[in-house]
This record gives structure tokens, C-alpha cells and sequence, in this order.
């Protein structure tokens, strides 16, 4: 959810000719002049930790001509900047709603540290009066100096770092009142004629300025993170003990000069763990290294100190493991075989194993160590073959003089005015870990990237910096960047003809990640290599290697490990409509009756921060809100959910509920010393935040969901956790200091990661026990971690309204969809800005073949609903909508097997066609599930051509046209603005429900309808889920699953072997007995024949086919068969 607001009304016609005349001045002045000066003074706008944007923030309690004028206005500076530059701009943040006097405004300033220009209330018509009779440019100077000094409250800086040399804020105003002052004195005629040349210079001098605000000075690069700087160092007299090291495409593989050896004879095998004490060469502190084997062929390698001066935070297994790290499936002793041999007069030891599952070995060498995971006698992955394995034992803490400056930051080191103490010291580590014979990586999100992850050593289009993975608040992030954002989930997968395999690194500390690449010289050829390189700050150092070798392989032993996405609620995958904010309860209700008027189907609308009692959740507005309960039974009744955000700070307030209690059993975070509540600045203003590691605090929040706690609320309401990262105003990086103490004593720098998907754990076990008996939970969030496909849906966070961002949102699905959080999307439309409605429209088509479906949009932006836009945007949009309804038993039945499999729900390409090599880095084009091909189209130019390949030796079909491909083939298609390009691939059965509703609760007894896509071998199959959409009763057999298979002009419907014979799937069936589908339409049929002969318990009938025209091929119809969808039965074609 974004943070600004602006309120932009049409002119008043008797203002254009003069009045913007004098607005533009005011805001080119307060651009170029007073920012100047303050400049100066000393005292120029000091960028705020909530964003690394300009912090000039403009107050509109006028909400008249002047706001708006000025909105046009700093709209325009931000576009010419950003069409010069792609990286950071500047954005002015404008609001209102959010303060109720110009004091307010100040004592945020000051405590924040934003500059910002207040417009009174009124002020548009004191302007107009000045103005009047101003017809040509003529004017009264005394009128407008007495409006500008009247209206407006000069814009007020503050220094928002405490020093010797602090501002004087009476200085800084003083100035800035000669800013606007200096306005006065410009005539009309000199401005009329150097209007644009001034404007267009003065801007772009002051942009310049503000460029200085980048990210690099709000948020950390590598120059600013102490312990990836060291292992940096430790890197490069690695490399100066073999300078051949530093050649990533020498060609053979250099040794490495490790200085961690293993100590002779420490190596043992018990029962699946082989363990080895491995030490540095120097500091000989001993390490207890455990390779951990696992049935399924998962190795996992853990590293700590055999005796720790402390204990290190290992718990992150307990909140992200299945059974909390206690039933991984673990190998037999009796299939595992430890060898010690001599290869080139070093010590090596392997262990083989063998069962039904799997055969491979894994090799460690003792000088230097490292170790070879190998499938089939090939090495497949090394671990320290760079040699940069390092863990820096804890230690004691030196004497300060020892200390001195601590340049190294050990101990301590600074970001901007915040210091960072380390009471514990340097406890971080690091690892290569490298994929022999791959040359394409993916996954560790969320970031705004490609999907085959670029290198990070400089070279030609790769970054300069590494992959970060520290949840972050980014409000408006860059694209193609690899610093961290909202989530972050430490799972990579490398992908060749042959083999896929995927390392997960398990930890929620700051994790840096390097990738280059390099060929290694081989018998036949050059081998190609991706080398990574982990860095952890700490925890302990714990790995899992996964040997797949096939996609499918590969997240069953992933699944093994995270355990899989769960079925969510069925409404969850309708539309859902929400905005920073609606209004109130009339605002509510009016967009519903006013969806149901334009015949759109949507099935939840969402309430921003401003339906609560002044941000304090789990309240309601009542001045806005007069009856919750009535608004959320009218919702139900016509079909819909209600969404409430809910954010983890919680106001600071003696008389507020919630706090009282967590602050009175001692619930909250705490400071560094242990001593007193962590206090920071959210949107309450003061706030506490939940420490969810304490089991008792977590279990008091998840109660806050209950319905006797949360009142007004319903059993059809549902949650939205934001700012979970968590995100806090005015603190480093706009979150926790990592010193802050968690339960158990504990530093935040260890279990950040873990946060966000610990507030959204809390928040599903409270929606879990709100009623009885158990209803599935809906909740979004925005922060996540490897375990968080658990508890709901992520979203993609704060985007802007830009081609580009809709195409970055097609990467960071897929890549989230590769880590396992399946259920995610981005903000339809964008959050920041006003899309175009061609731009709003492309989305939309984009957007329903996301697995989480939403439009959102920001404070200032203009209202987005679909009847706005006008025809024809408005049919375009309600038919991308429909056709999300239409397709949700494809999406249901996707995440039926989703929780079974893990198998991502939307994939890239190469996941279903693995040998084709144009595949690997495409991202433009992705499959929905294995049947569906979707091309978005992702440019702003319609005449621009889509580039299409149909991939592997099959029929593919335009799932609209029916038109057919025969693949493999590439073909270039010019769209129009209704035309979306979506294919089905030949051999797939895709179930359908063709009424429309208005949102999915009225679709259950609908009938279904199939369509065969035949393949080349006139053979089609494909699977059908359904259950009730909201309870646990499928867990005891409560659902209908049927198998379609079509061979030898037969379509047959069978019970799949998941299907249990209990007392609760009889009693769905009977529930479902009168479901039936309604068609069957068969597509590239090589054949006509003309009656379809149906079997069914016993019976038979004939029916006549009826035959439609297609582009090529033939399209037959099998109209009322009248089959129960619960039965087996036959239909052949004859």
C-alpha cells in the first residue's frame, strides 16, 4: 500500500487564462528558487528512511484548483525526469485525510523530517477573488502578495539528523518566504516569453539536485553492509593465494586455496548424517560440519561451531520446515555406503546411496574441503570448490582500545545517523555453492529482475551489486535491480537439457547472493558453470541440495522440505477490488451495486488503513462506518467478501485495547538493552510492535481475529496484513534496527526475514479458530518467507502505474511461482499513478492469469472502476474479468494439485518443454499450469508484433478462435485492443463454467462445460477438482475429483485415486448430484463423426453432434449430455 495522496479537481474556467498563470509560478518557485536557497541554508528537504524519495510533502486542505494545479505540475517534473533517467526520480508526496490542522503537519515535519507546503483551506477562492477582473495579465501585486503570505504556510525543512550543526528552522522559513516572495517581482511579460526555456532548465538543474536521494542513500549497498565487505576481503586472499581463482573463464578448474581443512580421522558416519569436524588453518577453531541424507535424494549440509562461545539462532527450521525440521523422511543407514580413498594423494571420502528413489553419491574432500554432489558419477553441484566457504566463529569481545575504530564493523558500524552495536560480535558465514553443466538460474525473490538471474560481477548486462535478500518497504521500487524488496525466500533452481536441481539456504538473517558464470574445459567441450556465493550474517549455516533431475522431482523434494501451498478459499481466486481507500460505507456498497448494475462479477472488496479508529486496528470508523456488520450482511447476501487491512504496529495508546494488553504482559519487541518497549512510527504515529517469536504473544495476537475480539466483524470478513516487513517510518532502511531484542533474547538481525510470515502465520491460526467448525482463512501479505505459501496469498507491493512494471510483474510472479509462494500478483493497473486506460486494459488480460487477481490503487490516484473509463474500455475490461470467472475450475483444479505436488501454478516456459534451449531466459510468454499458454501483450505500441513460439511436437490452439499451430513453430501476431493471445497446447481436457455470476458464491450448482484440444494422435486428458470452496471436509474425502481421458474416439470420466470412499464424499456427492455438464466441445478432431453415443450407470444414449467452423481443423459440439459430474461415464463419437 503506498503512502501519498494527492486531490487534483477540473479548473474553474475563470482561472485558466491568469490564475494557472500564477500557480505555475508559485510551483516553479517553490522548485527552483526556495529548494535552492534552502540548499544553502543548510537546511535543504533530508530524505525520509520510510522512501528514498525528494521528501517534499504537500498538505491540501483546500482541495481546490491550487492542489490540483500543482499535482499537474510536479506530474510533469516527474515525467521529464524520468524519460531522461531510468533510475531513481524524484516524487513529490502530496496528501490529505492524513492531518487534521497545519500544527499536525508541523509536528510531523519535525519529527520525520519532510518538507512540506501546506495550502489552507479556501485559499482557491481567495485566489480567484484576487484575480478578479484579471482577464489579460494585468493583475493586482498587492492582492496576490497578501494570498501567497495568507493561503499558504511557507514550506518547512528540518534537518532530520541531530548534530552540533542543526538548522535553524526560523532561518529556513525566512528563507523560504523570500522564495516565494521573489515570485512577485517576476513580470508577466519576461514570463511569458521564457517561459518554457526557463522551466525546462531551472527543472532540470533541480533534478539534478534531487538525484542525489537515490536508494543508495536511504538504503544499503555492499559499500554499507560490514559483513559481506569482509567475506569480500576474505574472497580476495583467496585469490591472492591462487591468483588463477580470479579467472572465472580460465578453463580448468583451479584448486582452491581454502584455508578450512578437514581434521584427519574426524569423519563418521551415523546412522544418515555423516559428520567431520572441518577447522581453519589459522584460527583452528574446530567446526562440526553434518551432511544430512535424506530418502527422497536431498542432502542437507549444516555448519556451526563444535562448541559455540553462544548458542546461534537456529529456530528458523522450527517456522519453516515440515513438522518444524522433525519429519523430513531421512534416509536408512542400511542405504548408505562411506568409502575412504586416495585421489591424487588427497583424502576423500564418498558415500553412495542407493534405494527405490534414488542413486547418487556424494564426495568430500578433507584438503581443502568441499564437497560434490554427484548423479550418475557427474557432478552436478560443488560446495567450496571456489574456496569460499567462511564462518566466523563467535568470540569474546576485545578490549575497546583493541577495538579502536572497528572499521570492519564487528562490533559496530553506522548507517547514516544509526549505529548498529553487535554485543554478539561477527558471527556471519559463507558459501559457494555451484552448478556444474547449467547455465541459467532463477528464483530467490521478490526482486524486480529477470527471471534467469543476471550475474553480479559487472560484466555486460549484469549489476554491479549482489542479490539482497532483507524484507524492505521499497515504495515505488526500480526495475531491473537486485536490492532486496517485500519478501525474500532463499530457494534457487538451476535448469539444463538434462537436469533440474535447486539449493535452499536456510536462513533468515540479511543474505547476500553473487552469481558469475564461467566454461570449464571438458574432454568433448567447454562446460558451462553458474557460481553463487552465499553470505549469511548469522545463524547457522544450513543448506539442502536437491537433485531432481526432473522439474516434477524437484518440488516433490522441495514440497518434502516447506511443505506445499494449501487449497485456499474458492472466492480467493475471483476479482477483488480494492483502493487506498474507500471512502466509507456508503462508498462501499455504491461500487457494489454499481458492479452488479455494469454486469461485472468480483468477489471481495477491500478496506484500506482509514476505515479504523486513527489506525487502530481491529476498530471501525463509526463516523464513516455507521453499521459494519449490516454492510458486510449486504455484501454476503449479494455474493461478496469484505477485506480489512490489519498491520502489524499497533498504536501506542494507553486507552486503545489492544495495546494495554500486549504492553501490560510484555508482547512487544524491545529495545536493545531488554529494557523497555522498541518504539518507532508507523502510520499511528508511536507505535509497538507484536514479537511473534514469543509463543505466548503470538497466540494473544492470533485471538485479536476473533469474532468477539475484532467487533463487527463477520465470518465474511477477511484480512489483509501490510507493512509486516516490518515496515517502521524514520529507522534504518524504514524498518527494526537489527539490535533489537526478541523473545528468547534474540537479536532482530537474525529472524528478520522471518517476521512478515510470522504476523501472517499468527493472523491465519486466529482466522483458523474464529469459528466453528474450521473454515479455510483468506490473508494477503505483503512480507514473506520460505513457509508462507502456508497461510495465503503475497503480492508483488507498491508498483507504478507503467509498461514497465507490467512487465516486471510477469518475472516476479513466475519467480515467486519458482520458489514455491504460488498463491501471488501484482497490483493490477499499478498502485502509483493513472494508467491509461490501454495500459489499465492490457493489465486486466494480463492480470487474470495471475493466481491472485486484484486491482489496488493509491490515495491521489483517480477512481479506477471499470464504468469509468467509457466504451469501449469498459466491455474490454468486464470481458477480461468474465473470463476469469469462466476458467475458475482450471485455477481451482491447478491448486488442487499444487497441494499435492508443489509444481508451480503459473511456470515459465522451460518447465513444461525442458530440452528447449530458446526457452530458458524466455519470460514474455508463460504456461498456466500444463495446458494454457499466455502472451501478454506488454508494449504500448498496438501496431507492435508479438512474438510467439509454440514449442515441442504438438497441436497448440487459440483458445478463443480455435485457430491451430503446429508446432514447433514461431509466428508473429498483431493484436487489437479486445484480443488477447491465449493458447492451449493439443492433448489437454479444460473444464469451464460458461454462466455468469456475480461473483463465484453463485456458481456452485452452475454446470460445466469441457473442451478437448486434440493432439496430434487424437488423444486429449485432463482433470476436474471440486469441493466446497471453504471447509476442511475434503481432508476426510469431501470432494469430487474426476480424470478425462480421450482415446480412440472416446471421451471417458473417471474417479481419481485420490478419491477416498468415506461417509463425507458420499454426502458431497449426493449434494452434487445435480451438477451435470451441460457440453462437451471437441476441437481438432481428425474425423466428423455425427452421434455421440453416452454411457452412464447402465444406460445409453444418442445424441446428434453439431459441427462449428474453425480457422483450421474442426470444432464439434456435444450439447446437454447431461452427465453427472460426479459419475463415471463414457461418451463415444461415432
Amino acid at each position: 500500500m503506498g503512502r501519498i495522496s494527492i486531490f487534483a479537481t477540473a479548473f474553474r474556467p475563470s482561472l485558466k487564462k491568469c490564475g494557472l498563470y500564477y500557480l505555475r509560478v508559485m510551483v516553479i518557485s517553490l522548485l527552483t528558487i526556495s529548494v535552492p536557497l534552502c540548499i544553502l541554508h543548510g537546511t535543504v528537504y533530508k530524505r525520509t528512511t520510510y522512501t528514498y524519495r525528494a521528501a517534499l510533502k504537500i498538505v491540501d486542505f483546500d482541495h481546490g484548483t491550487i492542489g490540483a494545479q500543482i499535482s499537474q505540475t510536479l506530474l510533469m517534473q516527474n515525467n521529464q525526469y524520468r524519460s531522461v533517467e531510468k533510475k531513481s526520480r524524484p516524487v513529490w508526496r502530496q496528501s490529505f485525510g492524513e492531518f487534521r490542522s497545519a500544527e499536525e503537519v508541523q509536528q510531523w515535519v519535525r519529527l520525520h523530517g519532510w518538507g512540506a507546503l501546506v495550502i489552507n483551506a479556501g485559499a482557491s477562492e481567495q485566489l480567484e477573488r484576487a484575480l478578479q477582473g484579471a482577464e489579460s495579465e494585468t493583475h493586482n501585486p498587492k492582492a496576490l502578495v497578501t494570498f501567497f503570505l495568507s493561503a499558504g504556510h511557507q514550506p518547512i525543512m528540518y534537518q532530520v539528523i541531530e548534530s552540533a550543526a542543526a538548522p535553524d528552522v526560523n532561518k529556513a522559513m525566512q528563507t523560504f518566504a523570500v522564495g516565494f516572495l521573489l515570485n512577485m517581482i517576476i513580470k508577466s511579460p519576461f514570463h511569458t516569453r521564457v517561459n518554457g526555456l526557463f522551466h525546462t532548465a531551472i527543472s532540470a538543474v533541480l533534478l539534478s539536485q534531487v538525484a542525489q536521494a537515490a536508494p543508495s542513500d536511504d538504503f544499503k549497498t555492499t559499500e554499507n553492509i560490514a559483513f559481506y565487505l569482509r567475506h569480500q576481503a576474505f574472497t580476495e586472499t583467496i585469490l591472492q593465494a591462487d591468483p588463477a581463482l580470479s579467472q572465472e573463464n580460465s578453463g580448468e578448474m583451479p584448486h582452491a586455496a581454502s584455508p578450512y581443512t578437514v581434521v584427519s580421522d574426524s569423519v563418521y558416519l551415523n546412522g544418515h548424517t555423516l559428520v567431520a569436524t572441518v577447522q581453519h588453518d589459522s584460527t583452528k577453531v574446530p567446526l562440526r560440519v553434518e551432511v544430512i541424507f535424506l530418502k527422497n535424494g536431498t542432502v542437507r549440509v549444516r555448519a556451526q561451531e563444535e562448541n559455540p562461545l553462544l548458542p546461534r539462532y537456529d529456530d528458523t527450521q522450527k517456522y519453516v520446515l515440515r513438522g518444524e525440521g522433525n519429519n523430513l523422511g531421512y534416509a536408512l543407514a542400511s542405504d548408505l555406503k562411506h568409502y575412504r580413498e586416495l585421489v591424487d594423494g588427497v583424502k576423500v571420502h564418498t558415500v553412495r546411496y542407493t534405494n527405490e528413489h534414488s542413486a547418487f553419491s556424494v564426495r568430500i574432500t578433507e584438503d581443502p574441503w568441499s564437497l560434490t554432489y554427484l548423479e550418475n558419477n557427474k557432478p552436478i553441484i560443488e560446495l567450496n570448490s571456489k574456496g569460499r566457504f567462511h564462518l566466523e566463529h563467535l568470540r569474546p569481545k576485545p578490549d575497546p582500545e583493541t577495538i579502536g575504530d572497528d572499521v570492519s564493523g564487528e562490533w559496530k558500524e553506522t548507517f547514516l545517523p544509526f549505529t548498529d552495536s553487535k554485543t554478539r560480535g561477527p558471527e556471519s558465514f559463507g558459501m559457494d555453492i555451484n552448478f556444474i553443466g547449467f547455465e541459467h538460474v532463477y528464483g530467490i525473490p521478490g526482486h524486480a529482475t529477470p527471471l534467469s538471474l543476471k550475474t553480479t560481477n559487472n560484466e555486460k548486462d549484469g549489476y554491479n551489486m549482489p542479490y539482497r535478500l532483507w524484507n524492505l518497504d521499497v515504495f515505488g521500487y526500480e526495475l531491473d535491480d537486485p536490492i532486496s524488496l517485500y519478501g525474500s525466500i532463499p530457494f534457487m533452481v538451476a535448469h539444463n537439457i538434462d537436469t533440474t536441481v535447486g539449493v535452499f539456504w536456510l536462513n533468515a538473517a540479511e543474505t547476500l547472493v553473487d552469481i558469475t558464470r564461467e566454461k570449464r574445459s571438458n574432454v568433448d567441450n567447454d562446460l558451462p558453470v553458474v557460481n553463487t556465493h552465499w553470505v549469511s550474517e548469522a545463524g547457522v549455516m544450513d543448506v539442502f541440495l536437491m537433485p531432481g533431475p526432473s522439474v516434477a522431482d524437484l518440488y516433490r523434494q522441495y514440497t518434502s522440505l516447506i511443505e506445499p501451498t494449501p487449497l485456499p478459499r474458492e472466492f480467493a481466486l475471483g476479482y477483488h477490488m480494492c483502493r487506498w481507500s474507500y471512502l466509507d460505507q456508503e462508498d462501499v456498497l455504491t461500487v457494489s451495486e454499481k458492479m452488479h448494475e455494469h454486469d461485472i462479477p468480483y468477489d471481495a472488496i477491500w478496506l484500506d488503513i482509514d476505515y479504523t479508529d486513527g489506525m487502530r486496528y481491529f476498530t471501525w470508523d463509526y463516523s464513516k462506518f455507521p453499521d459494519p456488520v449490516a454492510m458486510q450482511k449486504q455484501l454476503a447476501h449479494d455474493g461478496h467478501k469484505l477485506v480489512t487491512i490489519i498491520d502489524p504496529h499497533v498504536k501506542r495508546d494507553s486507552s486503545y485495547r489492544v495495546w494495554k494488553e500486549g504492553n501490560e504482559n510484555g508482547y512487544f519487541i524491545k529495545n536493545n538493552t531488554s529494557t523497555k518497549n522498541y518504539d518507532g512510527w508507523c502510520w499511528p504515529k508511536e507505535s509497538n510492535w507484536v514479537d511473534y517469536l514469543n509463543p505466548e504473544a503470538s497466540k494473544w495476537y492470533s485471538k485479536q481475529y476473533h469474532l468477539d475480539k475484532y467487533l463487527d466483524s463477520t465470518a465474511d470478513l477477511f484480512i489483509w496484513n501490510d507493512m509486516n516487513e516490518p515496515s517502521i517510518f524514520r529507522m534504518p532502511e524504514g524498518t527494526a534496527e537489527k539490535n533489537t531484542k526478541h523473545y528468547g533474547d534474540w537479536e532482530h538481525r537474525q529472524v528478520h526475514n522471518l517476521y512478515g510470515m510470522l504476523n501472517h502465520r499468527a493472523t491465519f491460526e486466529g482466522m483458523l479458530t474464529r469459528e466453528s467448525p474450521r473454515k479455510r482463512p483468506f490473508i494477503l501479505s505483503r512480507s514473506y518467507f520460505a513457509g508462507s505459501q502456508r497461510y495465503g496469498a503475497i503480492w508483488t507491493g507498491d508498483n507504478i502505474a507503467d509498461w514497465g512494471y507490467m512487465r516486471a510483474a510477469v518475472q516476479m510472479v513466475l519467480s515467486n511461482n519458482i520458489a514455491g509462494m504460488h498463491f501471488s500478483g501484482a497490483d493490477v493497473g499499478g498502485f502509483v499513478g493513472n494508467p491509461e486506460p490501454e495500459l489499465l486494459i492490457r493489465w486486466y488480460q494480463l492480470g487474470i492469469w495471475h493466481p491472485f487477481f486484484r486491482t489496488h490503487s493509491k490515495k491521489d490516484t483517480k477512481r479506477r472502476e471499470p464504468w469509468l473509463f467509457g466504451e469501449p474500455y469498459l466491455s474490454i475490461m468486464r470481458k477480461a474479468i468474465c473470463e476469469r470467472y469462466r476458467m475458475l475450475p482450471y485455477w481451482y483444479t491447478l491448486f488442487r494439485e499444487a497441494s499435492l505436488t508443489g509444481m508451480p501454478i503459473v511456470r515459465p516456459m522451460w518447465m513444461e518443454f525442458p530440452k528447449d534451449l530458446d526457452l530458458f531466459a524466455k519470460e514474455n510468454t508463460f504456461m498456466v499450469g500444463s495446458s494454457i499458454m499466455v502472451a501478454p501483450s506488454l508494449d504500448s505500441d498496438l501496431t507492435k508484433p508479438i512474438d510467439v513460439t509454440f514449442p515441442s511436437q504438438e497441436n497448440w490452439y487459440n483458445m478463443y478462435t480455435h485457430a491451430s499451430y503446429f508446432a514447433p513453430i514461431k509466428r508473429r501476431f498483431v493484436t487489437d485492443l479486445a484480443q488477447t493471445l491465449v493458447y492451449v497446447r493439443g492433448g489437454s481436457i479444460i473444464p469451464t463454467r460458461e454462466r455468469q455470476r456475480r461473483s463465484s458464491a453463485f456458481m456452485k450448482q452452475d454446470p460445466f462445460t469441457l473442451y478437448v484440444y486434440v493432439s496430434r494422435n487424437d488423444t486429449a486428458s485432463g482433470k476436474l477438482y471440486i469441493d466446497d470452496g471453504e471447509s476442511y471436509d475434503y481432508e476426510k474425502g469431501a470432494f469430487i475429483e474426476r480424470e478425462f481421458v480421450y482415446a480412440e474416439d472416446k471421451l471417458i470420466s473417471r474417479s481419481s485415486p485420490f478419491t477416498m470412499e468415506s461417509a463425507e464424499h458420499k454426502a458431497f456427492l449426493d449434494k452434487m448430484n445435480n451438477v451435470c455438464i451441460e457440453r462437451v466441445v471437441m476441437i481438432g478432431l481428425t474425423s466428423q463423426p455425427t452421434v455421440a453415443i453416452i454411457r452412464e450407470n447402465g444406460a445409453e444414449r444418442e445424441i446428434l453432434l453439431e459441427y462449428g467452423n474453425c480457422r483450421t481443423g474442426s470444432k464439434c459440439v456435444i450439447r446437454d449430455p447431461t452427465v453427472c459430474i460426479g459419475n463415471d461415464w463414457e461418451i463415444a463419437l461415432n
